[in-house]
C-alpha cells in the first residue's frame, strides 16, 4: 500500500496566500488542495482532498519525495545549442514525413516540402519540431529501419542546418543513431525504450533528452480492446518503472520526459480520465509531454469529426494540460495553439502581477 499525490484546486495568484498554496514544477501553476490517493497493487482503494497547509505532517518517506518533485522546478532542455525553458508550457510541432499517419500522412512530398513546413512551424513558435518517419497509429505495420532513415534524415538535417530544434520521433536504436547524426537533438520514443533494447545505450551516449512514451500493446492491435483495471494509476507506476529503467541504463533523470499516450492503447474514456488526472504525473519529477493534437477521441465526442475538422478539440485538450501543469504539448496546429497559449499565458501573467 502506499499513497500517490495529485495536486488539485488550483489558483490564479498565490498573492497573499502564503503556506496555503503549493506552486508546481516551478511552474506559472499553484495549487491549494493535495489528493491522496491510496494505492494498493495498481489499484486506487481510497481518496482524501486534503488543503496544501499542513499536508506535510501526513508525509512518510515516499510522499515527501513526491511532494518534493511536485515542487521542484524542471531544469531546462538542451537540445545543441539550444535552450528550451519548461518553466512555461513550449509547443512542439508535429512533421510526420510519412505515407500513412492518421493526419498528416503523404501531406509532403519530399523531404523539402517537409522541411520547409518543420521550418514554417518554427518561425510560429514551435519551440521544438519533431520529426517522424514511422506511423504508430492503430493498425499500422512496423517500417523497416532503412526506410525510415530514408524519411527523415533529409528532413532533420534541413531543419537543424536551419536552426531549429529537432526531435526525432522513433522507437528503434539506427534510425535513433542516423537521427543524431543528421542534427536532431532530443528522442521521442513511443515505445518508452521497450521496443529495441539498445536505445537506451545510444541515448545515453548521445547524452539528449528522451520522452518516454506509455502504450499497451503494439500499434497493430493497441486499439482492440484496451483494458486497465485503473488507468490513471497503472499509467503513473508503468511510467515510474520506465524512468527507473532509463536511469539505470546510464539516463540522467532531467534528460527524461514522460508523456502518458494518449491514444496509445487506450479507448475514448480512458484517455479523459488521464487528462482530468494529468497532474499526478509531475510527482514523478519530469516534464511533462501531452500529444492529444487531432486524436479520434476528439472525432468520438464531436460527432465524427474527421482529422482535420479537430482544430477546436485539439486545443481543448492543451489547455485542459498547460491548465495542470503540462510543460510541453504535441501538436499540428502550431499557429492556432501558441495563439491559445499566449492568451492563456497573458491570463497568468495578469493574475500574477501584485495588485498591492
Amino acid at each position: 500500500m502506499r499513497t500517490l499525490l495529485r495536486p488539485t484546486a488550483f489558483v490564479d495568484s498565490p498573492f497573499g496566500d502564503d503556506g496555503k498554496v503549493a506552486r508546481l514544477a516551478g511552474g506559472l501553476n499553484w495549487f491549494a488542495m493535495v489528493e491522496l490517493i491510496a494505492v494498493d497493487g495498481h489499484t486506487r482503494v481510497s481518496t482524501e482532498l486534503v488543503p496544501v497547509e499542513g499536508v506535510e505532517s501526513r508525509f512518510d518517506d515516499d510522499m515527501a519525495a513526491q511532494w518534493q518533485a511536485l515542487t521542484s522546478p524542471r531544469a531546462p532542455l538542451q537540445l545543441g545549442e539550444r535552450t528550451i525553458r519548461v518553466d512555461q508550457p513550449q509547443v512542439m510541432g508535429i512533421i510526420n514525413a510519412t505515407p500513412d499517419s492518421f493526419s498528416d500522412g503523404g501531406q509532403f512530398a519530399d523531404a523539402a516540402s517537409a522541411a520547409a513546413a518543420g521550418a514554417d512551424m518554427a518561425s510560429r513558435g514551435a519551440a521544438i519540431v519533431d520529426v517522424g518517419g514511422e506511423s504508430t497509429r492503430p493498425g499500422a505495420k512496423p517500417v523497416w529501419e532503412g526506410d525510415e532513415i530514408e524519411r527523415i534524415a533529409p528532413v532533420i538535417r534541413q531543419l537543424a542546418s536551419g536552426g531549429a530544434a529537432v526531435s526525432v520521433d522513433t522507437r528503434k536504436a539506427d534510425v535513433m543513431t542516423a537521427a543524431l547524426g543528421a542534427g536532431a537533438r532530443m528522442i521521442n520514443d513511443v515505445s518508452a525504450l521497450t521496443w529495441d533494447d539498445r536505445s537506451a545505450g545510444v541515448i545515453a551516449a548521445a547524452n539528449v533528452p528522451v520522452v518516454l512514451v506509455h502504450h499497451q500493446g503494439a500499434p497493430e492491435s493497441m486499439q482492440d480492446d484496451p483494458h486497465y483495471d485503473d488507468v490513471l494509476v497503472e499509467v503513473y507506476l508503468w511510467l515510474e518503472e520506465g524512468i527507473a529503467a532509463a536511469e539505470a541504463a546510464g539516463i540522467p533523470r532531467d534528460k527524461i520526459l514522460i508523456d502518458p499516450g494518449l491514444g496509445f492503447g487506450k479507448n475514448v474514456a480512458h484517455n479523459l480520465e488521464l487528462m482530468n488526472g494529468l497532474a499526478l504525473l509531475h510527482s514523478l519529477g519530469c516534464p511533462v509531454v501531452v500529444g492529444a493534437s487531432r486524436k479520434r477521441t476528439i472525432g468520438a465526442l464531436s460527432g465524427e469529426a474527421p482529422a482535420d475538422k479537430r482544430l477546436g478539440g485539439s486545443i481543448a485538450f492543451a489547455l485542459k494540460a498547460v491548465e495542470q501543469g503540462a510543460q510541453i504539448v504535441r501538436v499540428h496546429d502550431v499557429f492556432e495553439t501558441v495563439q491559445a497559449l499566449k492568451v492563456w499565458r497573458g491570463l497568468r501573467d495578469q493574475a500574477l502581477t501584485p495588485r498591492l
